[in-house]
């Protein structure tokens, strides 16, 4: 980790910048396979598994003996800790659910806002050096609680041409049984337009690489919505002289090991601590088995000392992380100035693998500083809000004067006129409630 010592803020920017990478060049590859996806359908879907993931599809969706051996390939224990994280995600999920409530903007004018599911979803699943099966648990439950009629899957295969087993076994406890063997912006493609075997989805969900992140934005803008722009993980950690060294590495390095394209960020006011932390770094980046992945995300991440944990927030609002963990000693006073952020861990006994896993909350979250205008994925991300109104003769009479005048400002003699013969015909008695 690059160690920067009292920056100014005329240097931020710079600072909160993420890895760069060639944007013509990777433009350039997306565009080609959703061409490429989009003209020829599956046949485009198997040539690019053959070519990015060493493998010839047979069949491009899991077929149902395939769920056969799942149970024997998922331990018990492993089971269980899916059962416990599904039932805190549900919980906290549930809650999120709006009750409808008519409110009587003025006496006979009834309005009130529906939640309607979208009808189509789809779940990207990243595999890549690792399955990302607790995200099947962060996308695939507020999908049904939402109450989504169709909600499809994609993923990619290993060499052998199959999903890893935790996968398929964490889809099929949710009910989700159309799971597709394509990863990378293919799969975003053939959501998008939809193949022979892949349907056509209303709405993309999901995490994923550069390619995939620019192949959800590409197709967003071709009638496609999408969760948000979700690319490489990153976390910044503001702590203290009062913060666990060892926490902090731990933190640091947890998001370190996602990708070598993640970046980590420690914000302090303790210029010992420092030391202290990049030693404890040290200490834990030697034992882990993803240590090569680690060292190459560190080679882009940044230890920053700065005057005081009040300009330490200030930078953290500013470089808007996907994940913010206040390691101070007095954290809850901290997080009333959080302003931009994906998701927030107080306190020295909340790590960041908690919210990726089984505490509640959603893990998929807005990275690359897109936390200053998106929020995570939650029930109302699959869900339209729909507004009704209803308004009675009198009602109509209570405002149309309102309306008549302000549609005659705007020019707009239809608007007003659709008022105007309802109030002439309330007027001589033939209006109906």
């Amino acid at each position: 980790m690059k160690i920067i010592k009292y920056p100014p803020r005329e240097s931020w920017p710079e600072l909160t910048g993420r890895p760069a990478i060639d944007s013509k060049m990777l433009q350039s590859a997306v565009q080609e396979i959703l061409e490429a996806v989009k003209a020829d359908g599956d046949a485009a879907l198997r040539q690019f598994s053959r070519k990015y993931d060493g493998v010839r599809l047979v069949e491009i969706e899991v077929q149902k003996d395939e769920f056969n051996t799942i149970l024997t390939d998922v331990d018990d224990d492993l089971r269980l800790a899916i059962e416990a994280a599904r039932e805190n995600i549900t919980r906290f999920h549930k809650s999120q659910v709006e009750e409808i409530r008519k409110i009587e903007t003025s006496p006979g004018v009834v309005c009130w806002r529906k939640n309607v599911p979208i009808e189509r979803v789809g779940l990207y699943i990243p595999g890549g050096t690792a399955p990302l099966f607790s995200t099947v648990l962060m996308l695939g439950i507020p999908a049904l609680i939402a109450g989504c009629p169709e909600v499809i899957l994609c993923t990619p295969p290993n060499k052998e041409g199959r999903i890893h087993p935790v996968i398929l076994y964490t889809a099929q406890i949710l009910g989700i049984e159309r799971i597709f063997k394509i990863g990378g912006a293919q799969a975003i493609a053939a959501m998008a337009y939809g193949t022979q075997s892949v349907p056509r989805v209303d709405k993309i969900f999901g995490p994923g690489n550069q390619y995939v992140t620019l192949a959800k934005q590409m197709v967003s803008t071709q009638g496609v919505a999408i969760d948000m722009p979700a690319g490489p993980s990153e976390v910044a950690v503001v702590a203290d002289r009062f913060a666990n060294p060892d926490f902090v590495a731990a933190d640091l390095l947890s998001q370190a090991e996602h990708g070598a394209d993640s970046q980590v960020v420690c914000l302090t006011d303790d210029a010992d601590f420092v030391t202290k932390i990049m030693q404890a770094v040290e200490e834990q980046l030697a034992l882990l088995p993803r240590r090569a992945i680690a060292e190459k995300s560190l080679a882009f991440s940044r230890m920053i000392l700065l005057k005081d944990l009040d300009e330490a927030m200030d930078f953290a609002n500013k470089y808007a992380p996907e994940h913010l963990i206040l390691q101070t000693q007095n954290p809850e006073q901290l997080a009333e100035k959080v302003v931009n952020a994906g998701s927030v861990f107080i306190g020295a006994y909340s790590p960041e693998s908690a919210g990726d896993y089984a505490s509640g909350t959603n893990h998929t979250l807005p990275t690359n500083g897109y936390a200053r205008n998106y929020s995570g994925v939650s029930v109302d991300s699959y869900v339209k809000k729909i507004t009704f109104q209803t308004l009675s003769a009198a009602g109509l009479s209570n405002i149309g004067p309102a309306i008549e005048r302000m549609a005659a400002e705007e020019k707009l003699q239809a608007h007003r006129n659709a008022v105007r013969v309802r109030l002439n015909a309330i007027a001589k008695g033939a209006g109906r409630d």
